[in-house]
C-alpha cells in the first residue's frame, strides 16, 4: 500500500495511540496490521485506523489501561452508538 508493492502479510502488531483529548497514550496489541513483503513496513488499513479512532471518541478513556488488546480495546462499553461528529 505505502510502496505500492502488491504482496503483504496480514499479521497482528502493537501500536502506540494517543487519546482523543491528547492526555495520554497507550498500548494496543494484537492489532491486525499487514506487512509489506519488499520494503517491510507495518501498517494498518485506514478503515482499522478509523475503527479505532472511533471506538477511543466513543468509550470512556478515563478508565483504560495503559495496556490492552485491540479485542479488549474494541469491547469496552460505548457512550454513544456512533460517531456523530464523523461527517466523512
Amino acid at each position: 500500500m505505502w510502496c505500492e508493492e502488491k504482496a503483504a502479510n496480514e499479521m497482528k502488531d502493537k501500536v502506540y495511540w494517543e487519546l482523543p483529548d491528547g492526555t495520554n497514550a497507550i498500548e494496543i496489541t494484537e492489532v491486525p496490521s499487514y506487512k509489506c513483503n519488499e520494503c517491510g513496513i507495518v501498517y494498518q488499513t485506514d478503515e482499522q485506523v478509523k475503527e479505532i479512532e472511533d471506538q477511543l471518541f466513543l468509550i470512556d478513556t478515563k478508565q483504560l489501561e495503559k495496556s490492552l488488546t485491540y479485542q479488549e480495546l474494541m469491547e469496552k462499553p460505548r457512550l454513544l452508538k456512533r460517531n456523530y461528529f464523523d461527517f466523512g
